[in-house]
């Protein structure tokens, strides 16, 4: 691997990755959606292109870029090397199940909203039936892209079962943490609240950062410390969506705010309040970046990241 990007801005490197990141997801769907019904295709390429954080993907790279080459400097990684080309499967098709999830999750049945990233949701685009479809190709696609092969960069058959493995348990643990949000039996409590989210969210999360160091070399010190780190931020991711819901604008988020308090949800805002919500966000963050400190400068990437969803404003 050449020598990683100097330090640069998160948010500059994020913007730099997007515009990578959208070209391979186009190439690929372009290779899969051909032979569809153009509906359908054109439902798919709606609900996973032109918007996202791209969170998922950009925790594989780094899980990637730490773990293959422990002993980097810790700037962040040049998204156009050659040498990620064998790990943007693995990237593309975590974005591919988060694709499916929201689309799956804003349907009437469950959400019923009306806005993702700015625009209609893809059953208010399209149609029910469509959308379901839509879904039900997003999550599929995403096991096949794990198992293709790439002319000039190989992918050992035990890394696309450990990648397939990890995409497979944060797709179930997913949805398992969706039902939980569905039909709460009773109010949480922050530690039930916590546990549904680990799952409706921070599972996904949890994977990608996995199936990239899963490509690398770590040994039983780092994973430990990579588990260690994307339980709490895949917590504080959620409880600063709660936050935001309750304070964003439409403008900010792409969606419509206060759905938890319309719909009478529970989140970390009507559980904690407010300020309390804000001060377990920050003391969350505080035990993400501790289970760096074993990884040294090399973990620096995955501390930007920890203050991007510290910071972030949709």
């Amino acid at each position: 691997m050449k020598a990683p990007l100097p330090a640069i801005p998160f948010t500059q490197w994020q913007a730099t990755f997007r515009d990578v990141f959208e070209q391979r997801l186009i190439e690929a769907l372009d290779a899969r959606l051909a032979d569809m019904p153009p509906r359908l295709s054109d439902a798919v390429r709606y609900a996973v292109l032109d918007g996202g954080k791209r969170l998922r993907p950009m925790l594989v790279m780094l899980g990637y870029a730490l773990t293959a080459n422990p002993d980097i400097s810790g700037a962040l990684p040049d998204p156009t090397d050659e040498a990620f080309t064998a790990v943007w499967p693995a990237a593309i098709a975590i974005e591919l199940i988060h694709g499916y999830s929201l689309v799956h999750d804003d349907l009437p049945a469950m959400d019923d909203d009306d806005l993702r990233r700015g625009k209609p949701t893809v059953h208010r685009a399209f149609d029910e039936a469509t959308a379901i479809l839509a879904g039900d190709v997003l999550q599929t696609l995403a096991f096949d892209l794990l198992l293709q092969e790439i002319p000039d960069h190989p992918v050992a058959a035990s890394v696309q079962l450990a990648w397939t493995r990890l995409l497979a348990r944060g797709s179930v643990d997913m949805v398992s943490g969706q039902q939980l949000d569905l039909n709460p039996s009773t109010t949480p409590s922050e530690q039930e609240l916590g546990h549904m989210h680990g799952l409706k969210t921070g599972a996904l999360l949890r994977s990608a950062l996995l199936m990239g160091a899963a490509a690398g070399r770590s040994d039983i010190t780092v994973h430990a410390s990579l588990e260690a780190f994307i339980a709490p931020l895949g917590l504080a991711f959620q409880i600063q969506d709660d936050i935001l819901d309750e304070t964003g604008t439409v403008a900010q988020l792409g969606k419509t705010p206060g759905k938890d308090a319309a719909q009478a949800k529970s989140s970390y805002v009507t559980v904690l309040g407010l300020e309390r919500a804000r001060q377990r966000l920050t003391e969350t963050i505080d035990v993400a970046l501790a289970a760096l400190v074993p990884l040294g400068n090399a973990a620096d990437p995955l501390r930007a990241c920890a203050h991007f969803v510290l910071t972030r404003n949709h």
